[in-house]
């Protein structure tokens, strides 16, 4: 994937600010001739918060900016002046953002909505000034309170794609075909497996002015679950999915076969996949008559609604729209 602008990986190194110190200061002002403790607090330190923004579709912009560094708390001064907070750190990342400890993996946070925020690290507190520890037996107290130390760590953000419907299916399926043909979208199309190497997005125009977003993922192969073909890269995606299309080409030596192939690499990467609405389209049937198709039907897998459609001749991909829409309202 070199040069591409996609990028839904990425690992950060970044480290809060440490909060300023408190100070210990007594008034000397000219005719007080025993001032009492006057010392300010210290600042906050900086925090590093991640900021959902639906502007971005991507983590490019971290590739290049791996390390975060906020700045430090500013220390208390005298006449109980309070040390400066140091700013925050915001970070913009695309909706769909899941971050991750990347020393356990355990999830940190994860961004779904715009102008959400989560903080990754937390700026130390300032210290309290000696102002604070003043009592009836120790009105000149020669202490504060240091301030909080800074955190860091490396955390590994990755992108799950925020779409309505996902397309499963082996590689050269006619997964980037279907979605040039329903949507604006212009994903890279050959004839040769593995064409796509990252997941598109399109907008698809439904009746009654109505849309959804349909995904463009990868192709499958069987041990995906493992990481073969980069497999656990493009499944990721779809885990956000509400729907799935699974595609298989009508030249396939065994339809049932490869769709039980396709459900399986799904349930082992994440058995909740195996609970997402289904449908399955049979592809490349322009060169098949009605009879045919008929012929096809009984081996086709049961318990799933299925249509042959082309998208190259158009064959039923009205229909299929229709019944995409369908399944995404129940």
């Amino acid at each position: 994937m070199a040069g591409s602008n996609f990028v839904d990986y990425v690992k950060i190194f970044c480290r809060s600010g440490a909060g300023g110190s408190g100070s210990v200061h007594f008034r000397r002002e000219k005719f007080v001739a025993m001032g009492g403790p006057d010392g300010g607090d210290g600042g906050r330190g900086g925090s590093i918060i991640l900021v959902g923004d639906s502007q971005y579709w991507t983590l490019i912009h971290l590739k290049y900016q791996r390390h975060l560094f906020a700045e430090r708390g500013e220390n208390g001064g005298g006449a109980r002046c309070s040390g400066k907070d140091a700013p925050n750190i915001y970070v913009p990342v695309p909706l769909g953002t899941v971050a991750r400890d990347a020393e356990t993996g355990q999830m940190v946070c994860e961004i779904t909505t715009h102008d959400q925020q989560a903080v990754l690290l937390a700026g130390g507190r300032g210290g309290q000034g000696n102002w604070h520890f003043r009592t009836a037996t120790n009105q000149a107290p020669r202490y504060a309170q240091p301030g909080e130390p800074l955190q860091e760590g490396s955390f590994i953000l990755e992108l799950k794609l925020l779409a309505d419907v996902g397309l499963v299916g082996l590689p050269n399926a006619g997964k980037s075909t279907l979605l040039s043909v329903v949507s604006a979208a212009k994903p890279k199309i050959a004839d040769y497996p593995f064409t796509t190497l990252e997941p598109n997005l399109g907008i698809v125009q439904a009746r009654d002015g109505h849309s959804f977003v349909m995904a463009d993922i990868p192709g499958i192969i069987e041990g995906a679950h493992e990481g073969r073909g980069l497999g656990t890269r493009f499944l990721r995606h779809i885990e956000r999915n509400s729907a799935l299309l699974v595609m298989i080409p009508a030249d396939a030596d065994n339809i049932a076969a490869q769709y039980g192939m396709l459900l399986n690499e799904l349930h082992r990467y994440n058995p909740e996949l195996s609970d997402k609405r289904r449908l399955l389209a049979i592809t490349k049937c322009d060169m098949l008559d009605d009879a045919l198709i008929e012929q096809l039907r009984p081996s086709l897998p049961d318990g799933v609604r299925s249509i042959f459609i082309s998208s190259v001749s158009g064959l039923n991909i009205p229909q299929l729209i229709d019944m995409l829409w369908e399944e995404l309202q129940r």
